[in-house]
C-alpha cells in the first residue's frame, strides 16, 4: 500500500493541554516534518531512475530529444507514491554527460527523497570529486565498459575510483553486458571492501534469450560479499512483456546466490513506463508476483538493501 505521509494520530501533541504548555508553532511544523519523514521511510524505494527536465537552456542535453520530452522529480513522484514508493535512487541521466547539476538540484530540493549515483571523467582528479559528491548525497557511481569488456578496469583512474569507493562506501555500478562481468570479478579481488551494485540483472536477456553461461557467470560473482545485484528494467529483458513472469527462473537464481539481503528492484525509469509497460507492472513482479519470495525477501528486495547501500 502507499505509504501515509501524513498521520491525524501519534504526534506527541495533546490537543487539551493548556495553552501555556501549547508547542510554538515552530515547533509543531517541525513536529509535521519528522512524522512525515518518518512515514516516508515507511515506503518502499526504486533503486534505478533517471530524470530530466524540458528546461534544455538552464541545463541542455546532447543528442536527439528524448521520449519523453519530460520527466522530472515531481512526475516521477507522482508515478512512483501510486506504487508505495517514497524514496528513490536518482542515476544521472545519459544526456547529461558528467554535468550532475540537475541531479544535484533535485537533490538538494527534495530532502530525503533522493539518494544519487552520478557519472563523472574519472581521469580528472576522480578521488578529490567523490569526496566532493559524497558530501551531495552522491553513494555510487556508474561506469560502462564502452568498447573494453574485458579490460576496461585496468585503467589507472578506475583504481583510483574503486580504491576511494573502499573509504567511503561509494558504490561502484556497472551497467554492463555478461561478457563484462569477469573485470569486475577481478576488481572485487583487489578491491574487497569497494561496494558493487550490477544494474539490470546485467542485462541477462535483453536478446530475449537468457544463456545459462550468462547466468552462471553472474551467480559466480556473489562468492564476493559486496557485489549486490538490481532485479530491474524488466521491460527490456527476456520476453519483454508484462507481467513478466517469464523472468521467474532467472530472478530465482540470482535470489538463490546472493540472498534477497543483497538484492534491490528497480524501475528503470521513465523507460519502465511507456507503454505497454507500467511502472505498477514493474514493482508488482516482485511484490505478489513470485511465489518463491518470502514475506522478508521481499521487504528487502523492495526496500532494506538499496536503504543500507544507498541512504546510509
Amino acid at each position: 500500500m502507499p505509504a501515509q505521509l501524513f498521520r491525524t494520530s501519534g504526534s506527541g501533541y495533546d490537543v487539551g493541554m493548556p495553552h501555556s504548555a501549547a508547542p510554538t508553532r515552530r515547533a509543531w511544523i517541525a513536529g509535521l516534518a519528522a512524522t512525515a519523514m518518518a512515514n516516508a521511510n515507511d515506503g518502499f524505494i526504486d533503486a534505478h531512475v533517471h530524470v530530466w527536465t524540458p528546461d534544455t537552456d538552464k541545463y541542455p542535453q546532447r543528442g536527439r530529444p528524448h521520449n519523453p520530452l519530460s520527466f522530472t522529480p515531481d512526475e516521477l513522484m507522482a508515478l512512483a507514491r501510486q506504487s508505495g514508493v517514497s524514496r528513490v535512487v536518482l542515476i544521472q541521466a545519459g544526456q547529461y554527460a558528467t554535468d550532475n547539476s540537475y541531479m544535484f538540484w533535485a537533490m538538494e530540493n527534495y530532502p530525503g527523497t533522493f539518494s544519487g549515483v552520478a557519472v563523472i571523467d574519472a581521469s580528472k582528479n576522480a578521488r578529490q570529486t567523490m569526496r566532493e559528491f559524497y558530501k551531495k548525497g552522491v553513494r555510487g557511481y556508474r561506469i560502462v565498459p564502452r568498447n573494453d569488456p574485458q579490460g576496461w578496469l585496468d585503467k589507472p583512474e578506475m583504481a583510483e575510483m574503486w580504491a576511494e569507493g573502499a573509504d567511503t562506501g561509494a558504490a561502484m555500478c556497472p551497467l554492463i553486458n555478461p561478457d563484462a562481468l569477469p573485470a569486475v570479478g577481478r576488481m572485487c579481488v583487489k578491491y574487497p571492501r569497494t561496494p558493487v551494485v550490477i544494474d539490470h540483472i546485467a542485462r541477462i536477456g535483453a536478446t530475449g534469450t537468457v544463456n545459462k553461461e550468462d547466468v552462471d557467470a553472474l551467480c559466480a560473482l556473489a562468492k564476493h560479499a559486496n557485489v549486490h545485484v538490481k532485479i530491474s528494467a524488466f521491460y527490456a529483458l527476456g520476453r519483454k512483456q508484462p507481467p513478466y513472469r517469464d523472468l521467474a527462473p532467472l530472478i530465482r537464481r540470482v535470489v538463490d546466490a546472493y540472498g534477497a539481503n543483497r538484492l534491490m528492484w528497480a524501475s528503470d525509469c521513465p523507460y519502465q513506463a511507456l507503454p505497454p509497460h507500467s511502472y505498477a507492472a514493474s514493482i508488482d513482479l516482485i511484490r505478489s508476483g513470485l511465489s518463491f519470495l518470502k514475506d522478508e525477501d521481499r521487504r528487502w528486495i523492495l526496500r532494506g538493501t538499496a536503504e543500507r547501500v544507498f541512504f546510509s
